[in-house]
Parts: C-alpha cells; structure tokens; sequence
C-alpha cells in the first residue's frame, strides 16, 4: 500500500478488523479510519443486540451491559476520517465468515488488511487469573482456542486466497509476547497467546513467496473499557489511578498496525512477534497523551 495522502497514508486500503466491538479492535479500527482507510467491523455486538455471553464478566465488572458495538466503532472509523462498515459475524461459524469475505469480495474486489482479533478468552473469565493450571476451569481452554486461536485461523484461511491472487496484502495477529517469558498463572492464556504468535509464523512461511505477510502484534497493558470499569474509572480519568500508570491506550495498539499496513517493507517483518513499544520508538509514533509507553515486561519468569 503505497502512501497516497500525507495525512491520510492508508486511503484505498481495505482492511477487516476481528472483534471490533470495543478494546483492542475498536482501537485499530478508529486509528485505520484516522488513516484514511475503509474498514469492515466484525463481531458479535451490535447496538440492537449485544453479545450475550458475557453475564459472568459482567457481573465481576459491575456492568449493565457489555460496553460497545460494532455499530459505534464503525460510526467512529467514519468519523474520524476513514469509511466504516459494520458485519455482525460470530467468528467461531464458518458460515458467517465466508458470508464476510463473499461480501468483502463482491463490495472491494480485494482485502489488504486482516486484522485476527476476535477472542473468546473473556467469555469463561472467573475472576481469577493468576492460580495454578490444575485451578483453572477447563471451560478456559474451549474459550480461548475453540473461540480464541480457532478464530484467527478461520478468518485467515478466507482472506489468504484473495491476498495471494492479488500479489500482496498483510495479516496481522493481535497476542501477548513478552520474550517468550512465561506467564505464570495463566497457563491456558499463555498457551494460547503462544499458539497465535506461531500461527502468524507459520502463515507467514507460506504466504511470503506470494508477496503476502502475516506477523503478531503483542500490546502491553491496554486501559479497555473492561479495565477502566475493573478500576472504577473511565478514559477521562484513569490517571487519577495509580495502578494504571503503565496502561497504554487500545488506540496505540491501533498506531502500530497502521505504521506496520503502510510500511512498503513489511514483509521483511513477517513472521515475527513486534511488541507495540518497540515499533512505536521505530516508526516514531506516540499514543494519544503523547507518551511513548514503555513495553510491559513480566518480572522474575
């Protein structure tokens, strides 16, 4: 994708971006429009019907209802500058997928941008992350590979074909890195976290004699509106908490993908994990208070 417009370096690309609703998604999808790009905004939430397996986050959370649709984020794409279109898709339905990228097909004629984003994780979330494996719920393991890893390899195996004809075109896969560190605590969501990361890898072996990269995109502690509500606070004041000094912004998540689908070298970065902070020092971005976040390492594994 060559840059076309100096403030809007991604007019003409077409991108889709998974689980879009709210956090991470919403943010590469508003940072996408703030780019100039058409985006196709893809989850289960919408302003008429939002997803409705979330009771026990909701009620850990101390909710009403789960913030976010794909409706708004799409509204929000639109707005800031992009083209925003909203495709209720359950990602965990072949058939629904297939119905999306038929009708990416038939509206763009191409997909340059793939966004795999769509995770279940949350669904099982109990309160407690850090226990030992033989503590966790198996139901863990069902919402974070049946509906989590499942998902991103779904949607790949649909907008690969229409990357590879074109000649070109990125997927990336939104995950948790830290140097292959091991999550302690968590041992589903780090095996998890590790099965997308060697997903991109091993997509990118065999998209990259085709001109197409596929790489993994590791944030750190992002403030989504399921943090802020955690912490009884919104985006306006999270930095009257001090336990949230660390946090990043989903929207520099969103930055970093946007430098990476504009970067005419990307596929020499294909297959690899990047960590938001490093990319940010390379490509000189900031998230939305000016700050360049420091990568949040694990301490002492």
């Amino acid at each position: 994708m060559q840059n076309q417009d100096a403030n809007r370096p991604l007019k003409g690309c077409v991108a889709v971006v998974t689980g879009a609703s709210r956090g991470a998604g919403r943010g590469i999808a508003v940072e996408l429009g703030a780019a100039g790009a058409t985006v196709y905004v893809t989850g289960r939430s919408t302003r008429a019907q939002p997803a409705d397996s979330y009771g026990g986050l909701l009620a850990l959370s101390g909710l009403a209802a789960l913030p976010g649709s794909i409706d708004e984020t799409a509204d929000e794409v639109t707005r800031h500058g992009g083209r925003g279109i909203a495709v209720r898709c359950d990602h965990t339905r072949e058939d629904e997928v297939v119905r999306l990228f038929d009708r990416v097909q038939s509206d763009e004629g191409r997909i340059d941008l793939l966004v795999n984003n769509a995770w279940g994780g949350h669904e099982t979330f109990n309160g407690v992350f850090d226990a030992p494996f033989w503590e966790h719920p198996l139901a863990n393991w069902d919402s974070m590979f049946d509906r989590g890893v499942r998902n991103h390899l779904l949607a790949s195996r649909f907008a690969a074909p229409m990357m590879v004809r074109a000649g070109r075109g990125s997927i990336v896969t939104t995950t948790y890195w830290d140097r292959d560190r091991y999550l302690r605590g968590n041992l589903f969501y780090d095996l998890a976290k590790a099965s997308m990361s060697r997903l991109a890898f091993g997509m990118a072996q065999e998209l990259r004699p085709h001109g197409v990269a596929s790489l993994a995109v590791s944030p750190g502690w992002m403030r989504t509106e399921l943090v802020l509500a955690g912490h009884k606070t919104d985006e306006a004041h999270w930095q009257d908490r001090p336990a949230l000094a660390r946090t990043e912004s989903p929207r520099y998540l969103g930055r970093a993908v946007v430098a990476l689908a504009g970067d005419p070298l990307v596929l020499d970065k294909s297959g690899a994990v990047h960590r938001v902070a490093d990319l940010a020092r390379e490509y000189g971005f900031t998230d939305v208070d000016g700050r360049q976040v420091e990568a949040f390492e694990i301490e002492g594994n």
